[in-house]
């Protein structure tokens, strides 16, 4: 089946936005979520990474424009991880691994998206810890450099960093982990191109319906808003597709 056919499938077209929705609402951009969707309706791999680091770009934005008007946004959680991942994230980008290599990596990433949606990584700290600059620039490091090898921003590993050491809050996560995703896939996206990597026509196809998702997500996500249910539908998705990607 071709790209455009597989692109005007009613049901991926109503997933795409509710994926986004949902990802905003916690700050992130949605491309493992993509990823995932994209891998279930058997789009090539070469579609994949710019179509989601391009759709995460977008949505990130969105959803750290609300954050930070909610001021929610702290520099000195933000920066030192910013250092070291966005070169890395422009290294990863230029490089291109083996299909099957890229599978394996993006199911495992995958998983951070599934915990994180049931909760596992959702509970604040009683107090806060002041933040292991150290830490934060070799953490900033890896994840740079494997969302732009993969096409993520990198905020499904970050957040759970953050409230695991107990650096920031929910909404602070929330707000941290946006720009840090926006940076990042702006980086990859980058390293991508520089090496003769093109942004694929069809997927400005996507951004539409993938932008509504994400201002709605964004605007309720950063005014308080929890959905359970929504989030454990995305968290089997995001289950069947990393079988899918570790069966294929």
């Amino acid at each position: 089946m071709l790209v455009s056919e597989i692109l005007n499938s009613p049901l991926l077209l109503l997933l795409l936005p509710i994926v986004a929705f949902l990802y905003a609402s916690v700050g992130h951009g949605g491309a493992s979520g993509y990823l995932a969707l994209m891998s279930l309706f058997a789009l090539p791999i070469t579609f994949m990474k710019p179509t989601a680091l391009l759709l995460n770009i977008l949505v990130s934005g969105i959803s750290f424009y609300f954050y930070y008007r909610e001021k929610n946004f702290k520099w000195n959680l933000f920066y030192p991880f910013a250092i070291t991942s966005i070169p890395f994230s422009f290294l990863g980008g230029f490089l291109t691994v083996d299909s099957k290599i890229y599978k394996i990596i993006l199911g495992t990433l995958l998983l951070f998206a599934v915990f994180r949606l049931l909760g596992f990584f959702g509970k604040e700290k009683a107090e806060l810890k002041e933040i292991n600059i150290k830490y934060a620039l070799l953490i900033g490091a890896i994840i740079g450099f494997l969302s732009g090898l993969i096409g993520i921003g990198g905020g499904i590993v970050l957040s759970p960093v953050l409230l695991l050491l107990g650096w920031a809050n929910m909404k602070q996560t929330a707000a941290v982990s946006a720009l840090f995703i926006f940076v990042n896939s702006i980086s990859g996206i980058f390293g991508f191109l520089s090496k003769g990597g093109e942004i694929p026509t069809s997927s400005t196809l996507l951004i539409g319906i993938v932008l509504i998702g994400g201002f709605f997500g964004a605007y309720y996500g950063s005014k308080k808003f929890n959905n359970i249910v929504l989030r454990n539908v995305l968290a089997f998705v995001l289950g069947i597709a990393i079988i899918k990607l570790y069966t294929i």
